[in-house]
Parts: C-alpha cells; structure tokens; sequence
C-alpha cells in the first residue's frame, strides 16, 4: 500500500498490500489470551497479583535494577533519575510510613499534587499495601478536592505545604473520614497552623520500617479511583483493581509499539485516566524509562525534551498537537528528532488534519487511539503495523471485541453489520482493565452493561476494512431535518481551512429542522475575525461537507472550553447556549 494511496497513511517500515496486513493483525487478535499475558508476570504466591510488585518488585530485583526507570525534569531545568533499585528503596520505605499510621488494604489515599517525584512512589507505596490511589489534578479548587475525597472516604492525603495551604486547610474539617494529611514540601519547618497527624512526607519515610513484600491482593482487588465528569453536577468514581496492569501492559506494547529499552513520554498529568495507566503503570511494568516533566506545555520546551532525552515514543493528547501546530513549522526543524520512533495521541478524535501535520512537519504519523475513563486502557487503536486512515480510531486491539449496534435505551441489543452504519460502540465486557463500579452509584453501573456487553455511550461506525470511526458522544449528535450530524466531522472539515486552529459544533433547537448546526471556531494569528471570515468558513463546509450537514451559524471564541486532559466540552457550550445547567465543570480549564 503506497503511502500516497488516498485516504491511507503508511510510513511503516513493513510493506505489504493491506489486505494481507490486516490478515496477520486479524490472526494476532484470534490467537491472543489474556492468560498468556497473565504468563508474563511473576504474581504473587497463591495467585494474588499486584501492582507494586509487577511494575517495581520484580524489575528493582533482577536485570534492570540499574535500568532508569524514571527521569524527572524540573520545571527549573533539573533532572532525576531514579532508578528500578532506587524506586523500589523509596516506595518500601512510604509504605512503610503508610502501613505505621495504619493504612492498608482498602483504604483510599488520595493525592493532590503537580508531577513530582513523591506521586509516583505514593502510587506504587499505595498499591504494595493494597491501598486504594486516587489521584487528583493540582489545579483543583477546594470544592472539586472536597467532593471527590468525600465520595470515596479518603483516609489520607498526600499533597504539598503549598496546594494544602490554599486549597485543602479550610476544608479540613469537613472532610470526616479523612485521618492523616501528608506534606511535600514543608522542609522549612514551619509547622505553624498544622493540626495533628499532619505529616512530613520524607521524615515520616525516613523514619519508617520499609515495607519489601507486597500485600496479598488478588487480581480483582480495588487499586485505583479516577473520577470522570458527569453532567448532572456530580463526578463519577470509577473503580479500576490491580489485573488492570494487565491490559496497561499490553496495550502499551500493542498500541503503543512500547519495549523495555525504550525511553517513554506520556504528558498527561495523572489527574487523568491516561496519565496513571500510561503515566506510571505501563511503562514500569514493560521496564521501560519513563519520563516525566513538572512542566506545563511550552512549545519550545517539548520539543527540546524530545531531542535531548532521545524520547522514542512520545504519547500526548489532540490538544497539545494543535497546540505545536499554531508554533511556525520551522521550529521543530531546529531539533533532532532521529530518535523518536513512534506517536500516539489519545484524549478526543484527532483530525484528519492533524495527522497529516505529523507526517509534513514531524515526518511521523500521530496514530490515534480511543478508549475511556472506563475502560482503564486502550480499546481501540492505529496499530504501529497498520497504515493509519486519518481521522479514525483505529481497529480493536487483541482482547477486545467492538461492535455497533442500534441505539437504544432498553431491550436486546441489535448488532449492525453494514459497513457505514452508524449506531452505539459496544465492548464485549470482562478484559482486565474494565472499571468494576461506580462508587455509590449501583443502577448507573448497571445501566452500563446489556446482554454482556459494555455500552460506551460513543456513536461510531466501522468501515469495510474493519477501520472505527468516531461519531460523537450520543447526546452530542445532532439531529437537523432527518440527518444524524456527528460533531466530529463538521470539526474536522473546519479544521482544513487554513485560519481555523480548533472547533466545537453543537446543535441549536430550529423551529424548521428540529436543530441546526453552529459551530464556535478559534482562529490563527493574522485573521481577522470578522464577518467576511465567516463568510469564507461557510462557504468552505458548505463546499466540503454539503449544506445538509454544514453549520448554519459560526461564532468566533478566543478559546474553547476543555478539559485538563484536553477534551472540548460540547455540552458546556451547549449550556451556556441555552441557559442550562453546566453539570459537574470541576475538570474544565480557566474559561469565560
């Protein structure tokens, strides 16, 4: 298959037509076990599974104990490195500090914090006792860190002197079940307004009797809790248990081309689902080094980070690819970037031309993957081996089973097989990672699942070449004079336009078509935003996608509304469109 075959984008460095490509990924997914995976790691005597033990025990005691396992950038320009040796010296000793104030199996330890060191040994101290991790974006505000840890019963928090100061000492109080406070941070020694078991996370470590063998959880005991948005105003948590390093595992290497000699940046924060699946535990079960920088985006920076650690597989989100493509093109041509063998990107459905940006300015495909805070892993990705088809999500990874069926709130489900048809994505529930429950919320966990399959909410279609496309959220979709218009598609074909640098399309109720299509759209540097631009965007979808589904109205914003992993917020444009209520906006970035 050409590189130059339309719709195709195949820079790998095995050739083969497609059809036969596809038949030896088919022949991978038929012959995979998740037990074979299973066979892969030590486990624990008596058939327990851990974390700790897979992703640090097992490494720190045999022939990468000097292997870097983490390599953490300061945002002055420092760098640690840590290796699986020393990893493992720091994570027995927090778990013994952790095991003296009495935690241990079960018990929820959140943590509050930027990426710094200590949250990645918390992680690993919290799964040796068999503790519950529960990470939490720095940039939270008090009411957001009092929900969550409310919702969960946290019994203990590890953050720094600084974010408890101005974020967590005046709700204290209120937090009930909260026993120990853990400090980053405070080697100062003022103490002043610090009430009992407030701790020092290094002295409290130093001072502990180290903690060298794993409790004995079993594969389907609790280990990790991330909440996700919800729109009627509470976040949902979702509870993922240790065999999750299973399918982290294995989809790093699937998905993500990932090996042990690989040096290995994810930059999500792991506040956020990817950044504790692809963050923390994938690499380190794979062995790999990982890297891990305090710093927020800066364009300049990333791609110094990349040329300097010899980064060879880099994995980001949508937005912060559009983030690079607003730098001038040369930029990246100041860099070497021989090193880097393979991108990914995960977080929304990444544009078509996006992708097409990587291979023209990076000399890379960007392969997209989707999957969710649910499912605790990759489901769906443009495998390494595979050409990637721009703008879609890819194909099943080996273990997991996608399907499209019709739509609907109750009964059997009905399975659609024609190429092209467009219905709900379904997942043939049970592979390791799937989130076990949402806490306190039985019947909405319920209402997740028919007929042993998991129904994702996404609306998606797949292709003849067995390729998935996303569609758009099912409460996403639009509906205009008997079309079903997917928001994605009209983004994408926004995109394409030159001045356009990020859209959002929602539907507006029209008395005539039910609704009709407006799409909010951020602009580069040198357009005006006037009415002859908008004009000119009109006329482009109208060309592009034909006026059935192009939007009506286009509004120009100076930003979109997002996520802190960088996922639009459609329902909050929505919201704020009509005068509704905004739902759960505790992820949302800074937004007017």
């Amino acid at each position: 298959m050409a590189d130059d075959t339309p719709g195709i984008i195949d820079k790998t460095e095995e050739r083969g037509s497609l059809t036969d490509r596809l038949a030896a990924f088919t022949r991978a997914r038929e012959t995979f076990d998740w037990e074979k995976v299973r066979a892969e790691f030590e486990g624990l005597s008596g058939g327990g599974f851990n974390i700790a033990h897979e992703a640090v025990d097992r490494h720190a005691t045999g022939s990468l104990a000097d292997n870097v396992a983490i390599r953490w950038l300061s945002k002055t320009g420092a760098s640690l490195d840590i290796t699986y040796a020393d990893l493992k010296h720091r994570v027995d000793r927090f778990a013994g500090a952790l095991k003296s104030l009495g935690l241990g199996k079960g018990d929820p330890v959140y943590v509050l914090a930027d990426r710094i060191p200590e949250l990645y040994v918390t992680a690993m101290a919290v799964f040796k006792i068999g503790g519950v991790f529960c990470p939490m974006f720095a940039a939270f505000g008090p009411e957001p860190i009092k929900q969550r840890m409310s919702i969960g019963g946290a019994r203990a928090l590890v953050t720094t002197d600084r974010l408890y100061r101005r974020k967590v000492a005046d709700i204290r109080a209120d937090l009930t079940t909260l026993d120990h406070v853990i400090l980053v941070g405070d080697e100062n020694g003022n103490r002043d307004g610090l009430p009992e078991n407030t701790h020092n996370f290094h002295a409290i470590s130093e001072s502990a009797v180290p903690v060298t063998d794993c409790a004995r959880t079993a594969p389907g005991d609790p280990a990790i809790l991330h909440f996700t948005s919800g729109t009627t105003g509470t976040p949902k948590g979702a509870v993922h248990v240790h065999e999750a390093a299973l399918a982290h595992y294995a989809t790093a290497k699937y998905a993500l081309d990932l090996r042990a000699d690989d040096i290995f940046w994810c930059t999500a924060d792991p506040g956020w689902v990817t950044g504790t699946s692809y963050g923390i535990i994938a690499p380190l079960t794979v062995g790999a080094t990982m890297i891990v920088d305090q710093q927020e985006f800066e364009g300049q920076r990333w791609y110094g980070t990349l040329q300097d650690e010899k980064v060879s597989v880099w994995y980001t989100a949508p937005t912060a690819i559009r983030m690079l493509m607003k730098l001038e093109d040369d930029l990246p041509k100041r860099f070497d970037l021989s090193h880097l063998r393979f991108v990914a990107s995960v977080g929304e459905p990444l544009n078509p031309e996006a992708v097409r940006w990587g291979v023209e300015i990076l000399d890379k495909v960007i392969h997209d993957n989707w999957w969710q805070t649910e499912t605790g892993g990759i489901m769906i990705a443009n495998a390494a081996s595979l050409p990637v088809k721009p703008g879609s999500m890819g194909l099943p990874v080996p273990g997991i089973d996608a399907a499209i069926i019709e739509h609907a709130e109750d009964g059997p489900l009905t399975f659609l097989s024609d190429p092209e048809a467009e219905g709900e994505l379904a997942l043939r529930a049970g592979w390791p990672s799937m989130f076990r429950m949402y806490l306190g919320q039985e019947e909405r966990y319920a209402k997740c699942f028919r007929d042993g399959w998991y129904l994702t909410g996404d609306l998606a279609r797949c292709d003849e070449d067995g390729y998935f496309w996303f569609v758009g959220r099912a409460d996403d979709v639009i509906k205009s004079a008997g079309h079903l218009i997917g928001p994605f598609e009209v983004e994408s074909a926004l995109v394409e336009h030159p001045a356009v640098v990020e859209a959002a399309v929602i539907g507006i109720p029209d008395e005539v078509s039910g609704e009709i299509v407006k799409a909010y759209v951020t602009v580069r540097k040198g357009y005006e935003k006037d009415d002859a631009l908008r004009r000119d965007l009109l006329a482009h979808a109208r060309k592009r996608l034909g006026p059935a589904i192009a939007p009506r109205q286009i509004e120009f914003r100076d930003s979109l509304p997002k996520t802190r992993s960088g996922k639009i917020m459609r329902r909050l444009l929505k919201a704020r469109e009509l005068g509704l209520a905004e739902g759960d906006t505790s992820t949302l970035e800074t937004f007017e």
